[in-house]
């Protein structure tokens, strides 16, 4: 490899570009070993060296180390003295700088990135090696992201945010704003084109550029012309952490929908069936997912039925307390412990995705039965909200109800930062 001599100038943009090519999840990258060497000059001298390399597909962590110059007692030491490494752990693609003090000299620190903010220092003085970690900070503003809905809410985040944040913060941020209002929308059915969002939450970046996503602090949405504000509150005496405009908080008796991975394949009403031919009334709806994705329960109650039921395969039916039913089709298995009987909790998981039955590929089928009629879930589990901020906290609520959606009151697109922090 041949070896190229820059200034210190050069050398930090190597860095700052290897650290900020790490994801924003905790899980890294898994390519190839690659390596690269640096000299670094100070007065035009060359002082010392720098490989930038990372861990390949079942490469030993000694293996790099002996490619990045280290002795294979120099590298056992090494190692020896990462005593928080669990050295079966260590993912592939986990980025390591060897540095030497002149270009010909053994290595002499060895710097692992663990995390996106964590690193682990190997220093050798003689032929003794220490062990020290580090924790990079992270600096917190506040942003506002405000999109349009075109097809989904991962295609607007993306359309909106892409520009300001990486690809794992939008989808992060996506999958935020859908679980504050996941008692009140479907994200996969109820978004119609032209619905508008802006959300205001913590973003956090770290030395590297390596950004995330904190707490949603306040959104809104428009849907067919109506708004659901959602504000942050800590109230002492009533649960859930949002609530809407009018004070009532997000949580309620039911979820919109079963899976946490929402991807949706066909919406209640005729169709044709995809074994069966011909046009029937497909009463429920098809979540299309992966095979294994958890299915939860929309709401407590008590498992009902859970066997086989013919053209729905592995099915399971839970009755709630206000006496509907919820129908899970097509499951590839049962949850641990679920049986008729068995009590479960709102979010709780209770199966599996999969393709029993009658069903051309693996999807949950999604039934609510009201009275003995199977309802079309987007009308029967259509709800207001749950438990009201009470009087004794009113004031202070619509005080920060009020500031915040004051932020995000004029039309917003793509990202702004507040300062709120």
């Amino acid at each position: 490899m041949k070896l190229g001599v820059v200034r210190i100038g050069l050398y930090c943009l190597v860095a700052l570009a290897l650290a900020g090519a790490l994801r924003f999840t905790p899980q890294l990258p898994e390519p190839e070993a690659k390596a690269a060497d640096v000299l670094v000059e100070q007065a035009g001298t060359p002082t010392w060296k720098l490989r930038f390399d990372t861990l390949g597909r079942g490469e030993s962590l000694g293996s790099l180390l002996r490619r990045g110059g280290l002795t294979d007692v120099a590298a056992t030491r090494a190692l020896q003295a990462a005593t928080s490494l669990d050295q079966r752990r260590i993912p592939a693609g986990m980025p390591v700088t060897i540095k030497s003090e002149a270009a010909d000299s053994t290595p002499s620190e060895v710097t692992l990135q663990l995390a996106i903010d964590r690193l682990l220092h190997l220093r050798r003085s003689g032929d003794t090696w220490q062990g020290t970690e580090e924790r990079l900070p992270w600096t917190t503003d506040t942003i506002v992201v405000g999109g349009t809905i075109a097809s989904n809410l991962y295609d607007a985040m993306n359309t909106s945010a892409k520009e300001d944040l990486p690809t794992g913060a939008r989808q992060q941020l996506a999958w935020s704003l859908a679980d504050v209002y996941e008692y009140r929308v479907d994200m996969s059915r109820d978004l119609q084109a032209g619905d508008e969002f802006k959300v205001v939450a913590e973003r956090s970046v770290a030395p590297t550029g390596a950004v995330r996503i904190g707490k949603v602090i306040a959104a809104t949405f428009k849907l067919s012309g109506s708004f659901i504000d959602a504000v942050r509150f800590a109230s002492e005496s009533v649960s859930g952490q949002y609530f809407d405009q009018n004070g009532k908080s997000m949580r309620a008796a039911f979820l919109r929908a079963p899976l946490e991975f929402r991807r949706i394949s066909s919406v209640f009403g005729a169709r044709e069936h995809p074994i069966l031919g011909g046009w029937r009334q497909h009463k429920g709806t098809d979540y299309a997912a992966s095979t294994g994705t958890p299915v939860r329960a929309i709401g407590d109650g008590v498992v009902v039925r859970a066997g086989w039921g013919n053209g729905y395969g592995n099915l399971l039916e839970i009755r709630h307390r206000n006496g509907f039913v919820t129908r899970y089709g097509h499951l590839s298995r049962y949850a641990s412990g679920i049986r008729v009987g068995t009590h479960v909790g709102i979010g709780q998981t209770v199966a599996f995705v999969g393709s029993t039955g009658l069903a051309t590929g693996p999807h949950l089928h999604f039934e609510v039965i009201v009275n003995g009629q199977q309802r079309d879930p987007r009308v029967a589990l259509k709800q207001t909200g749950g438990d009201p901020v009470p009087d004794s906290e009113r004031a202070a609520f619509q005080q920060l109800r009020d500031r915040l959606l004051a932020s995000i009151e004029p039309p917003v697109a793509g990202v702004t930062k507040l300062g709120l922090h």
